[in-house]
């Protein structure tokens, strides 16, 4: 009973992860017709697709407030609202800046939803399922980001309203995810912390963990009362006691997006181009790596638990580091002869998803003791979207200014820095519960 409730509630939440995939790719099939329908200036193109990923930042820096103040539940009531209102608004905007104001909402809902959906699924798992709950998650990211594109080509044959219907088909599992979100429980621990409602949190806590349910509301009481002791510590996530859980979680955050895993994500048909491949060949491999992606994080969330975050995050690193120097010698070597930039585009893809891809939010989830868990979230998360739009901003630039050798080079060399801090930094957190891990992490 208890396995089947946890799967289901960490299941309707990591809807939201799918809708976050899906809003942040939909946009990709319907651009061209949008600055074509609004007769828009290069300028503002640009700022059409972007607008979504700045409200994302800013989603992703303001998501533990309501997450600690209104608990986790009320503020994913929030974020399915944000999508469905987003879907609607822009299919349905008959002005540019109106389109413009519903695609930022949807941005938020993405921003907010990778600080709290993490957070919620990491404090109603068991210990020994945290890591394969939680990376339901980024799966569903994954594949929301791989249904919006056959959605897209589906719709595409539809005229010339057809981006309209790309955008709003949306609608529909917003509203499901919204729907669902009332059938679940309050995280047990918010409940402590925030509102001492201990007894509706053993009830809780008896589903998760039968067997030892009062001791581990009983833990986390203790948590809550060293907390009240060092109060004014306890409030500042930037104290001297949380810098350890402070620093990996920024360093995770900072080495996934050097990766050069979004340039790959936006620009793969423009780097297939550099390396020779026409159009139609550039998208057939595109699409390659979406399913590789999606079959790669689906077998690393079946490992996580058993080999543990570390020992996934060591072996993706040596994998990308392999991928990334291959791809700057081939532009180097100028030897673009057969599908070479596609199977090292692949393989990147593969050893990412098996890796960071698969741990990020996970790892970030579980290191921050449970007085500062949503900021430390918020942190984490709002780390990755910063880098992750300086990257996207800054590719284009790079790879024509250096060429993709030199490019592509940097990528690889910030993985070996990633290898670095893995072996010197990185604790594993499998099996432990999350009061263990910020006790651990807060000592050391």
């Amino acid at each position: 009973m208890s396995k089947h409730s946890v799967l289901a509630w960490s299941t309707v939440v990591a809807l939201g992860g799918f809708l976050f995939g899906f809003d942040t790719a939909v946009i990709s099939g319907a651009e061209k017709s949008i600055q074509q329908y609004w007769n828009l200036s290069v300028f503002e193109h640009g700022l059409t697709i972007s607008i979504a990923l700045i409200g994302t930042v800013i989603g992703s820096l303001i998501g533990s407030q309501p997450s600690d103040r209104f608990g986790r539940k009320n503020t994913l009531y929030f974020v399915a609202i944000a999508y469905l209102l987003s879907s609607l608004g822009t299919a349905l905007a008959d002005n540019w800046y109106v389109f413009l104001m519903f695609r930022l909402l949807g941005g938020l809902g993405v921003g907010i939803s990778s600080v709290v959906a993490p957070i919620y699924i990491s404090e109603v798992s068991p210990a020994n399922r945290r890591g394969r709950l939680v990376g339901l998650f980024q799966f569903n990211v994954v594949l929301g980001i791989l249904i919006s594109y056959l959605s897209n080509y589906l719709i595409s044959q539809g005229g010339e309203a057809s981006w309209r219907w790309m955008l709003g088909v949306q609608a529909f599992p917003s509203l499901i995810f919204l729907i669902l979100i009332y059938f679940i429980p309050e995280s047990p621990r918010w409940l402590i912390l925030k509102q001492a409602a201990y007894d509706k949190a053993l009830e809780i806590l008896r589903i998760i963990n039968p067997l030892n349910c009062e001791e581990e509301l009983a833990a986390i009481k203790n948590s809550a009362l060293k907390m009240d002791e060092h109060k004014e510590k306890s409030e500042s996530l930037f104290s001297a006691q949380y810098k350890k859980p402070v620093m990996l979680a920024m360093l995770f955050a900072f080495f996934n997006q050097v990766s050069g895993i979004n340039a790959i994500i936006y620009y793969a048909p423009r780097i297939f181009e550099m390396a020779g491949l026409g159009a139609h060949s550039s998208l057939l491999s595109t699409v390659g790596i979406g399913l590789i992606n999606f079959i790669f994080t689906l077998i690393a969330i079946n490992f996580i638990d058993k080999i543990g975050r570390r020992v996934l995050m060591l072996v993706g690193s040596f994998g990308l580091i392999a991928a990334l120097f291959l791809v700057a010698y081939t532009f180097y070597s100028e030897n673009y002869s057969g599908f070479a930039i596609p199977a090292y585009m692949m393989m990147f893809i593969a050893f990412f998803a098996f890796s960071q891809g698969a741990v990020i939010w996970v790892f970030i989830s579980e290191i921050f003791p449970n007085s500062v868990r949503a900021k430390g979230q918020t942190l984490g998360s709002s780390t990755h979207w910063v880098m992750a739009a300086i990257i996207a901003f800054c590719f284009p630039y790079l790879a024509e200014t250096f060429g993709g050798a030199v490019t592509f080079s940097f990528f690889g060399s910030m993985m070996v820095l990633q290898l670095l801090f893995v072996w010197r930094f990185m604790p594993e957190t499998k099996g432990q519960s999350l009061e263990q891990i910020g006790t651990h992490l807060t000592m050391h």
